[in-house]
């Protein structure tokens, strides 16, 4: 919406100054964060009458990890609405809809739905469980052919004419960029297959991020690294000249998905305030599945899919903590971890919370800057 203020800068000079996608992505940060702090007193005030309390496991399913939790059972979750509304708020008013951010903002938002149903229903129950995992994968595949089919189906050409830049070429998605290499593979594969590499990158992101969010300020500081590397990643892939000089793939109109990835950051960082140790609430799932998807959405739009491995390099080892102690317990009879995801491995080691928090933020940003050279490293 600002974009078009640009239009009267023959009455107000400045104006001109909103054509600039840095300058409105800093005002959508800006906006963003100032919003999270303006709910977020009120968003825990009502999660608190509400009742919506985080549900924990008990000492028989996680042994001592519950006594170390213990204090954060009244904690309210579903704080993941905050950030919902601060990136949807910020991002309507700062970028141009294209269909890139349309694409984005739809997948964040049926995440958000899954998520947000599967938190409602571990408060009405009062357990742990929530949506089952057939459900949850459903929404995700739900997710991913509606972002398929924005940015590859015959609605694209529509959302397209809402900016003159943007292209949503078949041909372009099936180029996937290698970190380190020169030049793209080409995937001339059906699209049936197109389908199940974005389902296994945005479920994948999903899922990791929804690992990782079990300790206060944990996923959400290192979203804060990803959030801001894809901003780099958008602004560059959808600026000719740098890359031309990066040698990476031109996406007229990605450029866009900067404002997002601000309004992201700057909503992630209002969050953190509030989650940061003693946690004042949770994000849950409404936060952590939405914000995976979102950023697995982003990567694939901008032709760095791959890219996010290393760049997201904290989820990954969350992940592949628990498909590791799951997989040497089925054929081994034995866990290497402690337990898993990871960092509670490090609790049960003896390192307080907020030793793990910020040990694992360090390694975030290192993964950050090493995704980021893989821009010029080739």
């Amino acid at each position: 919406m600002l974009s078009y203020l640009q239009f009267y800068e023959e009455t107000f000079g400045p104006l001109r100054l909103f054509q600039f996608i840095s300058v409105r992505a800093i005002i959508a940060g800006i906006t963003a964060m100032l919003i999270g702090f303006f709910i977020g007193p009120r968003l825990i005030r009502f999660l608190q009458d509400f009742g919506a309390r985080q549900a924990f496991r008990d000492k028989d399913e996680v042994g001592d990890l519950a006594e170390l939790h213990k204090a954060k059972e009244k904690t309210p979750t579903m704080g993941g609405l905050l950030i919902f509304f601060s990136v949807v708020v910020s991002t309507i008013l700062c970028a141009e809809p294209n269909i890139y951010v349309v694409a984005a903002l739809v997948t964040y938002s049926l995440l958000t739905i899954v998520g947000f149903t599967d938190d409602y229903l571990k408060i009405s129950k009062k357990n742990s469980k929530g949506l089952s995992g057939r459900y949850k994968l459903l929404g995700q595949l739900l997710s991913t052919g509606v972002l398929l089919f924005m940015i590859l189906g015959p609605l694209s050409e529509v959302l397209t004419g809402l900016n003159e830049g943007a292209i949503g070429s078949a041909d372009k998605m099936r180029e996937l960029w290698v970190p380190f290499f020169k030049d793209p593979i080409y995937i001339g594969m059906p699209i049936l297959l197109v389908f199940l590499f974005f389902l296994i990158t945005l479920t994948g992101s999903s899922n990791a991020i929804n690992l990782t969010d079990g300790l206060d300020g944990l996923a959400i500081g290192c979203t804060v690294t990803v959030a801001l590397t894809y901003g780099i990643m958008a602004y560059a892939s959808g600026n000719y000249i740098i890359s031309e000089y990066l040698k990476i793939s031109w996406i007229p109109g990605s450029g866009e998905l900067t404002i997002l990835c601000a309004a992201l950051l700057g909503g992630s960082l209002s969050f953190l305030w509030y989650n940061a140790h003693p946690a004042e609430m949770f994000m849950g799932d409404t936060g952590s599945l939405a914000i995976g998807g979102l950023v697995g959405a982003i990567a694939l739009m901008v032709h760095q899919p791959l890219t996010l491995i290393i760049v997201g390099g904290i989820f990954v080892m969350e992940a592949g903590s628990v498909i590791l102690q799951v997989a040497s317990f089925k054929s081994r009879g034995k866990r290497i971890f402690l337990m898993s995801p990871i960092h509670h491995h490090f609790e049960l080691k003896g390192w307080k919370e907020t030793k793990v928090v910020i040990r694992f933020w360090i390694l975030s940003l290192l993964f950050a800057l090493v995704g980021l050279a893989t821009l010029k490293l080739r």
